[in-house]
């Protein structure tokens, strides 16, 4: 009998995008597509079971190993720190990480002793200051993050930027890239050991339709 292979989906967009991508390797979603109230969802022909979680969570399935391989966004995996095998970039869920305020605004400008940060990511944000030699207080917020600067809470904020529309319609603009952000396969590292011929199959398969839409 095959491995069993667990995958853990962040919920939304992105297991959906996943499903399409697994379906052309062979593997029944019409399960985890319709999942009702299940928390565990079957591809039992192939032996392939899906835990839908939120985006946060998918990180932390995949490193206690009650997920072999998961599909979540380069934010979320940045900010876990997990020790997790980044092992594909799939495209898509593009956007961009940024330090966004108001323009012109710079740390020269703030009266007040420390630089507040308004972010969901407090580990991302440490670490891109921390790199630069410079301290800040960071306000963590899982709200409307733009209220921020809008308010005088924070002077800037780090955030998922796509369109920009809610920055522009608030009077905020992007002040710098921090990184790229796609949806990105991750594997545990056990696993990658102990199942390593099923785990090739689903990295390499869809490696191949990544490459493939990128012609």
């Amino acid at each position: 009998m095959q491995d069993v292979i667990t995958f853990a989906l962040a919920k939304g967009r992105l297991a959906e995008r996943a499903f399409d991508l697994l379906e052309k390797l062979g593997v029944d979603c019409s399960e985890p597509r319709n999942p009702g109230r299940q928390l565990v969802l079957w591809d039992r022909r192939s032996n392939v079971r899906f835990i839908l979680v939120k985006p946060s969570d998918v990180p932390a399935y995949v490193d206690h190993g009650v997920a072999d391989l998961g599909i979540v966004g380069k934010d979320t995996l940045l900010e876990s720190g997990r020790p997790l095998y980044e092992v594909l970039d799939l495209t898509f869920g593009r956007c961009r990480l940024c330090i966004a305020g108001y323009p012109d605004q710079s740390r020269s400008q703030v009266t007040r002793a420390t630089f507040r940060v308004a972010t969901k990511y407090p580990h991302i944000a440490r670490s891109f200051y921390e790199s630069r030699g410079e301290t800040i207080e960071i306000i963590e917020l899982h709200g409307s993050v733009e209220l921020g600067p809008v308010i005088g809470l924070s002077d800037v904020i780090l955030d998922v930027v796509e369109s920009g529309s809610t920055l522009r319609a608030n009077g905020l603009t992007v002040l710098e890239d921090v990184c790229d952000v796609s949806a990105r396969l991750v594997c545990n590292r056990v696993s990658m050991k102990t199942k390593r011929d099923r785990i090739r199959y689903f990295i390499d398969g869809l490696a191949r339709q990544v490459a493939a839409l990128q012609e």
